[in-house]
């Protein structure tokens, strides 16, 4: 067992990166086969080797959430701003067309509710169903320091070894318990401990303080998660820092679906992710476009929020 009374913390998170990536535009990630590479690449963008991903998954363990009561009505309008969506295989197939281009991200663990642990999950996507859908990636949560920690690391690299063997990629989310410090030094943990057990890339949240060292004690992309609603300003600004300290993309969700204009508030932050805008423009990219689909195109508006959101 390591010897755990000398526990030094890590400071060297400085330089450029030493290692070959075989030309592949994802850290890491350069040396793996064909299929894999090619599933990344329908999330990732080659041209800029960044994702804008729409996440809706939120009712495998909350029901229908504020923006999602009607998927059809408010997903839909959004679907083809984002480079990958990330949902459960029953929205996948009652809502989501065939036709769609982006890249497929499935909710690959589950078990209980809200009303129970939350940590307490076990796999819930098999790997055959994965490929019948074409998953461009399947996402599993991983509860670092959560009370079944053991289990849901456990499951995490079952579903890499099944995904391995079909060259479909795993996304390693970071679920932070309420209790838990959010810093930079957990994030360093709960993302490196993914990685190195074999996840293709992880999501985990932004903090303004250290997030660089986060990304780069990280040898596999971050994506950052949108946490809850806040101003759009806010999210644009979050973003934007995120990317800039090195993240490979974000996968929002409330930020988007909750926003007042869902359809303004995707294109600006795919200006920031994949145009260098920064967060003062995308702003005002966001207030010119929900004011010019607010006249004529208030329905087009009140189709992407159902009343009372």
């Amino acid at each position: 067992m390591p010897d755990l009374d000398d526990l030094r913390e890590a400071s060297d998170f400085t330089g450029s990166s030493a290692g070959a990536n075989g030309g592949f535009h994802l850290k890491g990630l350069g040396g793996q086969d064909w299929g894999m590479r090619s599933r990344l690449s329908r999330i990732f963008r080659p041209d800029t080797g960044k994702t804008v991903m729409l996440a809706f998954d939120h009712g495998y363990f909350q029901g229908p959430t504020s923006g999602l009561e009607r998927l059809d009505r408010s997903i839909l309008p959004l679907a083809p701003s984002a480079d990958a969506l990330m949902l459960t295989r029953g929205a996948l197939r009652t809502t989501i067309p065939a036709s769609n281009p982006a890249g497929i991200v499935l909710r690959a663990s589950g078990g209980p509710s809200v009303l129970k642990e939350l940590s307490d999950e076990q796999l819930t996507l098999s790997i055959d169903e994965a490929v019948r859908l074409d998953a461009s990636a399947l996402a599993i949560q991983v509860f670092i320091g959560g009370e079944h920690e053991t289990r849901s690391v456990a499951n995490m690299s079952t579903l890499v070894d099944q995904g391995q063997a079909a060259g479909i990629p795993v996304l390693a989310v970071t679920a932070v318990g309420r209790e838990m410090v959010r810093d930079a030094r957990y994030f360093r943990l709960a993302t490196r401990i993914p990685a190195e057990l074999g996840a293709q890339f992880v999501k985990t949240y932004f903090v303004e303080e250290g997030f660089e060292t986060v990304t780069a004690s990280c040898p596999v992309p971050i994506i950052i998660a949108g946490g809850k609603k806040v101003p759009e300003k806010e999210a644009l600004e979050v973003a934007y820092k995120a990317i800039d300290q090195g993240a490979a993309g974000v996968d929002m969700g409330r930020n988007i679906f909750q926003s007042e204009s869902p359809l303004a508030m995707i294109t600006a932050v795919r200006s920031v992710v994949h145009d260098g805008f920064t967060a003062a423009e995308a702003y005002e990219q966001f207030l010119d476009l929900a004011a010019s689909s607010s006249a004529p195109a208030s329905a087009s508006a009140s189709a992407l929020e159902p009343a009372g959101v």
